[in-house]
């Protein structure tokens, strides 16, 4: 489909050792729509990364089908290269050249005038520090740079898996940060990750698999309220009668501090039923969808049911 950037169909791969075969991934239909950042989210072993090196032509599918932008992969991989940057591995830097040094050097490699270097380190945040030496640098300031790297040839898909593994959390956030501006100048930005509340900050869509299959996938919006209606933090002055009457209503309220949590309701039915009581609340708050939860409702369940949740 021209509206996405990355799909595969019917996505296989399986794995000898010690004589037998483990399923990495098996019949994965995934949809990463163009721009935007897509989380690609799952428990260790799910095979996140064994279908991004499928997608990137680094190990072959037992079957299936897939595409980027379009263009039948890994068959007419060499077509549509040009138009992907990937982080897979650890990056590897000269660690004894500056930041500056080693982009040149690369895009020396690869045929990029050397004035984009300047630009992809202003575009990850580098500039002030181009002319360190790598061994200086943060292990934020080496994933960005390796970002940095991607972007030399300006493509138009960046795919990163678990870019913030290892990092501290100022680390996280710089690469967060990167990720979603990079998303906002209309990239299309494919991040797996476990690292679910920092996904939930910068995602726009989603896919989760578990055990190499695909059990969720649409806006992350979509997916956080398919489970019904978010709790709602309430702050009333006679919190006993105000307790009594929203429970009266069929919603389960629990206290919580100074304040009541309404679950089963929305916002608007709570200040409804209120209201009309002539009760008044001084706070009325939805409170956020938990994305941790939802991940763990959905990989905790049996993933060979064909119930492929997609968020429309």
């Amino acid at each position: 489909m021209a509206d996405l950037a990355v799909s595969t169909r019917g996505l296989r791969k399986t794995y000898r050792t010690r004589g037998r075969r483990i399923v990495a991934v098996e019949s994965l239909d995934l949809d990463v729509p163009a721009g935007g950042v897509h989380a690609f989210l799952g428990p260790n072993g799910s095979g996140k990364t064994t279908t991004i090196r499928m997608l990137l032509g680094l190990v072959h599918a037992d079957r299936g089908e897939m595409a980027v932008f379009g263009t039948p992969v890994p068959g007419r991989l060499p077509a549509v290269v040009g138009r992907i940057g990937a982080i897979v591995e650890a990056p590897k830097f000269f660690w004894h050249f500056s930041g500056r040094r080693n982009l040149e050097l690369l895009a020396q490699a690869i045929g990029v005038d050397r004035h984009q270097v300047g630009v992809v380190l202003g575009d990850v945040g580098l500039a002030d520090r181009a002319d360190s030496e790598v061994r200086t640098y943060s292990l934020g300031m080496r994933q960005r740079l390796a970002i940095a790297a991607t972007l030399l040839k300006d493509p138009d898909l960046l795919i990163f898996d678990e870019p913030t593994n290892g990092l501290d959390p100022a680390g996280i956030r710089e690469v967060r940060s990167t990720m979603r501006g990079l998303a906002d100048r209309g990239k299309t930005v494919l991040v797996s990750s476990h690292i679910l509340a920092e996904v939930q900050q910068i995602a726009d869509t989603l896919s989760i698999v578990a055990r190499g299959r695909l059990v969720a996938s649409g806006p992350v919006d979509e997916l956080l309220s398919a489970g019904g209606a978010a709790p709602v933090r309430v702050g009333v002055a006679d919190r006993d009668a105000a307790s009594h009457l929203l429970r009266g209503q069929g919603w389960t309220v629990s206290d919580e501090g100074s304040d009541l949590v309404v679950t089963g309701a929305t916002s608007l039915d709570v200040n409804r039923v209120l209201a009309l009581a002539g009760m008044y609340a001084h706070e009325l708050r939805t409170e956020r969808a938990d994305l941790e939860q939802v991940f763990l409702d959905l990989t905790q369940t049996d993933p060979t049911a064909p119930t492929g949740r997609r968020a429309r």
